[in-house]
């Protein structure tokens, strides 16, 4: 995207969101926030997720737009009300997005998606053509990225992110004080498989896909899946402290309810899309991304 473009963004308040912009807007780029209360700037583009209102009329002409909202997995405990509010705010936001999108016809429409996609894997590597799941988050997926065929003939990639590492949020930004305090250790058995990726990455990534011909499903994490025990023990390295309290499924079972299977179960997945189409990781090792990422 050497030309700068005007890029439409919703979600763009969280983790991977904010990220997103500063880097569009460093890049040249002209990046309108789709928000869900009056516009008070001309950046803003106002949209309800609920009642399935886009002002297509501020959204049209724009080059692109990133679908990223959705209420986070691990935010609260999954009671059936959060499960319903976890699926809805996909299902809903997703169906609103890409009905607008297939009447401003933007050329490419990214809409998020996660590696959830695939359920329980255990040490077999998924790519993108392996089938969906049969838990709860693969059928949220299922749903999230039927919603975004909605957009008809734009060009559309559905962004399946693993786990996104940033030290100033998500899951890393919650295990950091525990660590930091010689606290930490591996969770259950520490056997299951963590697909990562560095925010740092994730926003390439995102980039590539707008850049190139790319659509369909697409696996945003890093080539190189590590167990949680070698995450927790990479960790632990990268601060210098030990890694001797491993938590006991079934505390985290307790604690996280029906959210701890995301935690204790087992995705290796493979960005296979992403190197096929030449994208090239600058953090593919989780023992070199870490201690870049925290240090001070």
């Amino acid at each position: 995207m050497s030309v700068p473009q005007r890029i439409a963004i919703t979600g763009s308040s969280g983790l991977i969101g904010t990220a997103l912009v500063g880097h569009l807007k460093s890049e040249g780029h002209t990046v309108q926030r789709l928000v869900r209360r009056a516009p008070v700037s001309p950046d803003e583009i106002q949209w309800d997720p609920h009642t399935g209102y886009v002002d297509t009329d501020a959204l049209a002409g724009v080059n692109a737009v990133i679908h990223l909202a959705g209420v986070g997995v691990g935010d609260k405990r999954w009671t059936k009300k959060y499960k319903s509010q976890i699926l809805n705010s996909r299902l809903l936001g997703t169906t609103a997005i890409a009905q607008a999108v297939a009447l401003v016809k933007p050329e490419v429409f990214i809409s998020a998606s996660a590696i959830g996609w695939y359920g329980e894997s255990g040490n077999r590597p998924v790519v993108e053509s392996d089938k969906s799941g049969d838990d709860f988050l693969a059928a949220v997926c299922r749903e999230w990225e039927s919603a975004a065929d909605l957009a008809g003939d734009v060009r559309t990639v559905k962004i399946r992110t693993g786990l996104v590492l940033d030290p100033t949020g998500g899951a890393l930004g919650r295990m950091l004080p525990l660590f930091r305090f010689g606290l930490g250790g591996k969770l259950g058995n520490g056997k299951q498989w963590w697909s990562w990726i560095t925010l740092h990455d994730q926003i390439r990534a995102i980039v590539f896909a707008l850049e190139n011909e790319i659509s369909g499903p697409l696996n945003l994490s890093s080539p190189n899946p590590v167990t949680n025990q070698e995450f927790t023990s990479a960790l632990a390295r990268a601060l210098h402290r030990p890694a001797l309290f491993p938590a006991p499924a079934i505390a985290l079972k307790i604690a996280l309810g029906g959210f701890s299977s995301e935690i204790l179960g087992s995705k290796k997945v493979i960005p296979q899309g992403l190197l096929d189409a030449g994208f090239t990781f600058d953090y593919p090792h989780i023992s070199e991304a870490l201690p870049l990422l925290i240090e001070d």
